[in-house]
């Protein structure tokens, strides 16, 4: 059973008692130099794996990027 959470400002549909860290992996960035805040809380990388999201959780997926 799927359910909706916001993935950056878009609806994204993820299976129901997936966690952060899953999602993270579904999309490719695990190991990515990346942060993750759900409805407005950083999530800390080594919670990842027991924050379970919930439906209409939003999610911000935050990809650093070096520069100068």
């Amino acid at each position: 059973m799927d359910i909706e959470i916001e993935l950056n400002g878009a609806p994204h549909a993820i299976a129901d008692g997936r966690s952060v860290q899953d999602l993270v992996a579904a999309l490719g960035l695990a190991g990515k130099g990346i942060a993750v805040a759900v409805n407005r809380q950083v999530i800390p990388r080594d919670t990842w794996p027991a924050h379970l999201l919930r439906p209409c959780d939003r999610v911000e997926l935050v990809r650093a990027i070096g520069g100068g």
